[in-house]
């Protein structure tokens, strides 16, 4: 909710938050030079002849020699076809190279394939962008199939190869690559380690969500060094605001550095599928942060956004202070409690927006794609206040005047008369 300077007490609901959750072949020309030089002169021949009217004895006598063209044509056009079946060739290796063993060096190259389904459980990891090569020499390794080559067979005869995901797997010793390819690809043999991670959480209560979804403790999480993560610049090497809020299927062994990598990854994209600049995106990310505080529909976030950009233009009514409860929500980092305290609005904080005018100088939780694109698009209009009228369901208000948003905040003084422990 947002307030005038010096006005009544600022209340909102808490945050509530929606779970989103050619190979071009250069040849010599000089490869060619005596065919070409043998077509040139037969056909300098021909054009002095064209020159010649012929009797008919003397045309009789030509198409003998006319016919003893067609060995020479048919010489050239077999030494191109064979230069076409080189290329392609040569292509068609190339475009094969990246799933089957390298042959170039005159090695023998085992293909051995296993019968059958195998026997007994063995748990293999197909990382994150491995390729088809790399995934054959895993399960060899593993001793799941018999061979590179056999697996590699396998996938080229599989059109629907390509949807293998990664992650863990259910798989057996000594398997037919058949076998084996037909599990990557039947969701039941995989794994799934899913964690769903919430908008708007703090990195606190993200490493708490993470630790009760996989099998490492929140001192695990705290450990990992944000200087050894591919954080973007705008993060200013900090994780709060960047750990992308999603569901995630983390494989059986991945480590905390790899989760969060994983997280902030996958926030990357979003970004860019929304197309936030570079230079923008640290300030998106701290406005979005705070419209995912503030709103709890989809449907609201773009107008919360728009209050924002509002009161920031430093009007008459507001002064450029955004005066939102959620910003203070994180300085004490409390939840479960709509509003807040006058001792709370007091605390001095850059974090609180009470107090300092303008935005605060980083993110307050880590916002979703709709929060994002409502930061980054606003909804036009001239909206200054907003209060969640009642946060048991998410219902809020808008306003353009201090006068009609005090009519508003009447009905939300009212929700909390009647529950006096959530306020």
């Amino acid at each position: 909710m947002s307030q005038p300077p010096g006005g009544h007490e600022d209340h909102d609901g808490p945050g509530h938050h929606r779970d989103t959750g050619g190979h071009v072949d250069e040849h010599d020309p000089d490869h060619f030079d005596d065919d070409v030089f043998a077509l040139r002169g037969a056909r300098h021949h021909d054009e002095s002849l064209a020159d010649h009217v012929l009797s008919p004895e003397e045309e009789l006598a030509y198409r003998p020699r006319r016919r003893r063209r067609s060995p020479l044509l048919k010489g050239l056009a077999l030494t191109l076809a064979a230069v076409v079946v080189v290329v392609a060739a040569v292509y068609s290796f190339g475009s094969l190279r990246s799933v089957l063993p390298d042959l170039s060096a005159g090695e023998s190259v085992d293909t051995t394939d296993y019968k059958g389904k195998g026997s007994g459980e063995v748990m293999v990891e197909i990382p994150q962008g491995a390729a088809g090569q790399q995934i054959a020499q895993i399960l060899t390794d593993e001793g799941v199939v018999g061979s590179v080559a056999a697996f590699s067979t396998a996938l080229q005869a599989n059109p629907d190869a390509a949807a293998i995901q990664p992650g863990t797997y259910r798989m057996a010793n000594e398997m037919s690559s058949e076998a084996a390819l037909g599990r990557l690809l039947d969701p039941q043999f995989r794994e799934r380690n899913g964690v769903t991670v919430r908008e708007g959480l703090w990195v606190a209560e993200t490493f708490e969500v993470l630790a009760e979804g996989t099998d490492h403790e929140v001192a695990d999480y705290e450990a990992v060094d944000p200087a050894d993560l591919d954080l973007p610049a705008a993060a200013d090497g900090e994780l709060e605001g960047f750990l992308y809020p999603s569901t995630y299927d983390f494989g059986a062994d991945s480590t905390p550095q790899e989760q969060l990598q994983t997280m902030i990854d996958q926030g990357q994209q979003v970004y860019a599928d929304i197309g936030i600049p570079d230079e923008d995106l640290r300030e998106v990310v701290i406005k979005a942060s705070i419209v995912q505080g503030e709103g709890q529909f989809a449907q609201d976030l773009p107008k919360i956004a728009r209050v924002m950009e509002n009161r920031l233009e430093g009007n008459s009514e507001t002064s450029g202070f955004l005066q939102m409860d959620s910003t203070v929500h994180f300085v004490f980092q409390e939840r479960g409690r709509a509003g807040t305290t006058e001792e709370q609005r007091q605390d001095d904080s850059p974090y609180n927006t009470y107090q300092h005018p303008g935005l605060p100088p980083g993110p307050i939780n880590s916002p979703g794609e709709d929060a994002l694109r409502a930061a980054f698009e606003p909804e036009p209009g001239d909206w200054v206040y907003f209060v969640t009228v009642d946060p048991s369901t998410g219902e809020t208000k808008f306003a353009e005047t201090y006068d009609e948003h005090l009519v508003n905040q009447e009905e939300f003084l009212q929700w909390c008369e009647d529950n006096p422990d959530q306020c």
